[in-house]
């Protein structure tokens, strides 16, 4: 391996604090139900690295795990039923994480989320609390999407893209996916002839490779929501490692195995990583080329004057795309206007402005520009 290379694995060896994010297919039979081998085993990788580092683990499995008990024979499609099996199936994951856990004298807490609590601020920091305070008092946190509750507006479609909001969340120094499938490939690997990719040191630079599908019936997430995940994480200053979970004790020890994604970006704060990819935004500002600049290249407040068009219905104090004139989404904020009161002010100074309006129409304290746009 390159220097870069073991630089990256390195880091993510060394983290002190780490996400690991494991799947359904990882954690349960062909036909439904936990395995308690596969369970087992993973814990035990987690309770080895628990010993020098703080670990947080993103788990999926609670429908998986509601289908045998309830005599299902693959996942159900239809939200009432995928509802019911969570119920099920998150008693018997928990349970069975407490006991695993427990061999090693390690204690759990589950943290059932939904998208509504990164997406609104207030949500995202009281999670942000919870989660620091089990750490604190030596809890081992087993974070899953609340199924049982969540809806197909407020889902976060896999545990893939929780895991990574949770990782910058909690600052965390790595986020480690372990799934059925041990690599990145440049190809389809079931087609034959792909091979592996062991260090990515830009995510933006793998966003065509053929990322396939998900190995099994039981799970949300293939390979392309695991490359969105990385490069989410990476880009907010996380380093990445992919591996299989039969390979979890190499992943997080040595990590020498999997594919590893470089931190590309700087890790920006809390608040600043809610705003650019938790929050859910309510509006597109339109920018001439001007204000693109000043937003993105000098990181100035957006004035009126460099508006062009505005669509959307919001209130003041929401989250705003900001887009430049062909429509690509250059940096996100917390707009100062309502919706009503923008389409007469776009376009004008400031000094001519009513005094009431002579102010940001998005400041530069609440604005963040996103690296890829």
């Amino acid at each position: 391996m390159t220097g870069l290379r073991s630089a990256t694995r390195a880091a993510v060896a060394a983290a002190r604090l780490v996400v690991v994010k494991v799947g359904s297919s990882s954690l349960t039979t062909a036909a439904g139900g936990l395995d308690p081998d596969r369970l087992h085993a993973l814990v035990d990788a987690l309770a080895a690295r628990r010993a020098t580092s703080s670990v947080v683990l993103v788990s999926s499995g609670a429908i998986a795990a509601g289908l045998a008990p309830l005599g299902l024979a693959r996942r159900p499609r239809d939200l009432a039923t995928q509802q019911a099996a969570a119920s099920v199936g998150q008693l018997a994951l928990g349970h069975a994480y407490v006991e695993s856990f427990a061999r090693h004298g390690l204690r759990v807490g589950q943290v059932l989320l939904t998208a509504d609590d990164v997406v609104r601020r207030a949500h995202y920091r009281n999670a942000q609390r919870t989660l620091s305070r089990l750490l604190a008092l030596g809890v081992v946190p087993v974070v899953n999407e609340n199924d049982t509750v969540a809806t197909d507006e407020i889902r976060f479609g896999d545990n893939d893209r929780l895991a990574a909001l949770v990782a910058h969340l909690i600052g965390a120094e790595a986020l480690v996916l372990l799934s059925d499938v041990d690599a990145l490939y440049d190809g389809d690997p079931r087609l034959g002839a792909a091979r592996p990719i062991e260090e990515v040191t830009d995510a933006a630079d793998v966003a065509d490779v053929d990322a396939g599908a998900s190995g099994s019936g039981l799970g949300t997430g293939g390979m392309a929501s695991k490359l969105a995940a990385a490069r989410l994480a990476s880009v907010a200053g996380v380093p990445v490692l992919l591996a299989s979970a039969a390979a979890a004790d190499r992943a997080l020890t040595s990590a020498d195995v999997g594919t590893a994604f470089t931190a590309s970006g700087r890790r920006l704060t809390a608040r600043r990583f809610w705003l650019a990819y938790a929050a859910d935004s309510t509006g597109i500002l339109t920018l001439d080329e001007g204000a693109v600049a000043a937003v993105v290249a000098r990181r100035r407040s957006l004035l009126a004057a460099g508006i062009t068009a505005v669509s959307g219905d919001f209130q003041a104090g929401d989250v705003v795309d900001l887009t430049d004139p062909s429509g690509r989404v250059v940096a996100r904020g917390l707009v100062a206007y309502d919706s009503t009161e923008l389409p007469d002010l776009i376009g004008q100074s400031t000094r001519d402005l009513p005094a009431e309006h002579r102010r940001e129409v998005v400041h530069a304290d609440d604005l963040v520009a996103l690296a890829h746009g």
